[in-house]
């Protein structure tokens, strides 16, 4: 991938995760205001899309978690199949230090929220809230700390993170999928159908994928299976590849909805989740075992998980540190991998109920505070280590 496509991409993630950062706040400031009551009431308003007997009814909350997220995973699965095909994970030799890493930035962090859930069912369904990785907000912390910070330290954070939502993506599909029904299923096998002979006939046009792709959304939204997951699905079907003399339809794709997703979904997302109100809030509630075991995973099982992998895997000879990377940046972003937040956000939608008896508060409550300490820990370390570069 050329050096500029990679700057360009990284200063557009890194004000994506500035906003972020804002839009949170703000949730947090108006759910513990006066507001409150009208924050609520915005999310619980009803939104109906019918076509004669046909509808879908949701609350605006669940249209932003299962609609507009499903557009950020099909940008998700457009850049995984870039980057596999043309990309820097195209080249065993850099796809293999962050893969390693984000098996065990996967693997630790729900066995240390599974260690403190294991004996209550409904919250080791948690399990796989602290497994996630938040780019955009990382790669916000990394430009606050300047420019000093070396490029090859980002394209790692970057490509880790890319296994990590892909890793996301297995972790939903498998585990968070409801009761199936047999004829949304149905349906959204025709549709694969569908778009597979538009692909293998050569179709560049993005329209019928789109087109098609609504339908499939639409039927996997009715199946039991997460709706976001069409929106992985149809990338992979988008050409890379246009007529001659005509630009990728993957790529313009993809440059086309970077800037709605960095400044319109993942912010809406942030604001419409992360109103927390802190109202009785003591040490006894972070205590709890959801929130503490989803600090435990972001904090420390994220650390652990990539830092000592990564440390494994170069000490084996399985991988090699990349060019201007240091044990203590390695360490750093390592830390900085504790950032879940609007994955770890998502996923927590998906794993509890939203009602006032579920553990779903409690872990919107472990989260910002597992973030939070993450950022600032990774955030000090790099600072730190970038100063000694020459």
């Amino acid at each position: 991938m050329p050096v500029k496509m990679i700057q360009d991409f990284l200063k557009l993630e890194a004000a994506s995760g500035i906003i972020l950062m804002l839009t949170a706040i703000a949730a947090m400031v108006i759910a513990n205001s006066p507001l409150s009551p009208w924050y609520d009431l915005l999310l619980d308003i009803p939104v109906v899309i019918a076509v004669g007997t046909f509808e879908i009814a949701k609350p605006l909350l669940l249209w932003i978690n299962d609609g507009l997220m499903a557009l950020f995973f099909f940008l998700i699965g457009l850049e995984l199949k870039r980057e596999f095909l043309e990309g820097d994970l195209s080249k065993p030799g850099q796809v293999t230090l962050p893969a390693i890493g984000a098996v065990g930035g996967m693997l630790v962090p729900a066995l240390c929220y599974a260690a403190l859930n294991y004996d209550d069912p409904a919250a080791l369904n948690g399990w796989a809230i602290p497994t996630a990785t938040d780019i955009a907000f990382a790669l916000g912390i990394l430009a606050i700390i300047g420019t000093k910070v070396p490029l090859q330290l980002k394209v790692f954070l970057t490509s880790l993170a890319i296994f990590d939502d892909l890793g996301a993506i297995i972790i939903i599909a498998a585990f968070y999928t409801e009761q199936l029904s047999v004829l949304s299923l149905s349906v959204s096998a025709v549709m694969l159908v569908l778009l597979f002979t538009f692909n293998r006939q050569g179709v560049v046009s993005t329209a019928p994928y789109i087109f098609v792709g609504i339908i499939l959304w639409v039927a996997v939204l009715k199946s039991g299976v997460h709706a976001t997951l069409a929106g992985v699905v149809l990338a992979f079907f988008i050409p890379i590849k246009g007529k001659p003399g005509q630009p990728s339809p993957l790529k313009a794709l993809e440059h086309n909805l970077h800037a709605l997703v960095a400044f319109i979904v993942l912010p809406v997302f942030a604001f419409a989740n992360a109103g927390i109100s802190f109202a009785g809030v003591g040490l006894e509630q972070v205590m709890q075992p959801v929130p503490l075991g989803i600090i435990l995973g972001l904090v420390v099982g994220k650390q652990l998980g990539v830092f000592g992998f990564c440390f494994i895997a170069i000490k084996l000879g399985f991988a090699k540190m990349p060019d201007n990377v240091n044990w203590t940046l390695l360490y750093g972003v390592a830390a900085l991998c504790g950032v879940g937040f609007t994955m770890s956000l998502f996923v927590g939608s998906l794993a509890f109920e939203q009602d006032a008896t579920s553990p779903l508060f409690q872990d919107r409550l472990g989260i910002v505070i597992g973030s939070l300490i993450s950022g600032i820990l990774g955030y000090f370390l790099i600072k730190r280590a970038v100063k000694k570069l020459p």
